[in-house]
């Protein structure tokens, strides 16, 4: 009897262990259903109600309302929930590798990390782990360190450097800080622009003006990494987004984060801001000092002027059938990084597209723009199962996006903090 008893417990304590476990611990079949759920399935259909999705190491094996359970798979009860893709943010910087962790927390499961030093040492510390079903942080996407040539010999072998690194992007800064520097010359941009297309590697710019984004795209740019903020774009601008088949990202908070501070946000009361923010950061902007800074700086009030044109802009460009993705340039102090992006979200719909448009922006458009189609951005058979269980209905109120009941990557539930 005691023998009995003893294989009794042990066999129920095992039980309870394995109930805990993430999908990916319980074996290379194990298999997860998320169940009831309302399902939006980032390719812009309309949602699907009472519905299943059927995961797989790690990858979605079926969605639909009529998909079944199979038989010993763990389920996640999704009733009155709402599932959408896991964000693609087309435009932040990762500093640390900690970072990642942040993003997922917010539902942010890939991020293009436009820029830095540091990024390619990152990159190879995580992108082996973004192929295997064991991945709970966001995958990491990157530019590289940015070129700031003066000279067209200097920016081609700064394009040779980074493309013998294998980049997923090179990016360029051609904006003068609204008179504050001397920006890259034509001549250095141009050689840049043609190095990388010989290369074989994309060109991503960083511009502020009309101008500047009319002449990068005459060259070819494949990428305009911000908004264009000093007038209205117009007709050509289009065509030539259309004709390089380039994307757009606007990156309104990069905007609204240079002014936000000179007044208290309501965001710094919400407590799934404060879950994540850096709280020395956090500190300084309630400071009375740095508030009064801000209202008196020239180039933060610039840009909260510039605003409205930035989001006139993207509503023409989202109207026009450009591609435009989600983006938020957080990384940098005071940009903080997973919540701007569900901020970014609310913006884009007050610029006028609506919550399906902005979703399709932030999931499957920017999966486009990773290149990663195939394997990312939308809730399809084959797919990665990156996904965000909201306690709301996003389509209703975009801010739904901040009712965050889990976060799952590769069918595996990201931990908190």
């Amino acid at each position: 009897m005691k023998t009995n008893l003893r294989n009794s417990t042990w066999l129920l304590l095992a039980a309870s262990a394995l109930s805990l476990f993430p999908a990916a611990a319980l074996g290379a079949d194990a298999v997860v259903a998320f169940v009831g759920a309302r399902i939006i399935d980032g390719t812009g259909k309309p949602a699907i109600d009472k519905a299943t999705i059927v995961v797989r190491n790690g990858r979605i094996e079926a969605v639909g309302a009529s998909v079944k359970v199979p038989a010993g798979a763990q389920r996640v009860d999704a009733a009155g929930k709402t599932i959408i893709p896991g964000l693609i943010s087309s435009h932040s910087h990762v500093n640390q590798l900690s970072d990642l962790g942040v993003y997922a927390r917010y539902g942010v499961t890939s991020v293009f990390s436009l820029g830095g030093d540091k990024e390619i040492e990152m990159r190879d510390q995580t992108r082996a782990e973004q192929q295997t079903p064991g991945l709970k942080r966001t995958r990491l996407f990157i530019a590289g360190p940015i070129p700031t040539s003066k000279t067209p010999e200097e920016g081609r072998k700064a394009v040779d450097a980074i493309a013998a690194a294998k980049t997923d992007i090179v990016k360029i800064r051609i904006d003068d800080q609204l008179g504050a520097v001397t920006p890259m010359q034509p001549d250095v941009y141009a050689a840049i622009i043609q190095e990388a297309h010989a290369k074989g590697m994309r060109i991503a710019v960083h511009i502020v003006k009309l101008a500047d984004a009319k002449a990068v795209l005459r060259l070819g740019a494949d990428y305009i990494a911000h908004s264009v903020r000093d007038q209205d774009v117009d007709d050509e601008t289009i065509a030539l987004l259309k004709k390089n088949n380039a994307f757009y990202n606007p990156t309104l908070m990069r905007e609204v984060s240079t002014f936000v501070y000179a007044d208290k946000p309501a965001f710094m009361d919400d407590p799934l801001f404060l879950r994540d923010a850096n709280r020395e950061q956090v500190a300084k902007a309630r400071e009375p000092a740095f508030q009064d800074a801000m209202r008196t700086n020239k180039g933060a009030m610039w840009y909260r002027d510039h605003l409205p044109v930035a989001m006139r802009n993207l509503k023409k460009l989202e109207d026009a059938g450009v591609q435009v993705v989600m983006g938020t340039d957080t990384g940098p102090d005071y940009r903080f990084q997973g919540y701007f992006e569900l901020l970014e979200l609310e913006y884009m719909t007050k610029a006028g597209l609506t919550p399906m448009q902005a979703i399709v922006a932030s999931t499957s458009m920017g999966a486009r723009c990773l290149h990663m189609s195939d394997q990312l951005g939308s809730l399809e058979p084959g797919k990665w199962a990156d996904l965000m269980v909201l306690a709301g209905n996003p389509l209703d109120d975009i801010r739904n996006l901040r009712k965050i009941d889990s976060v799952w990557i590769a069918g595996n539930r990201v931990p908190a903090r």
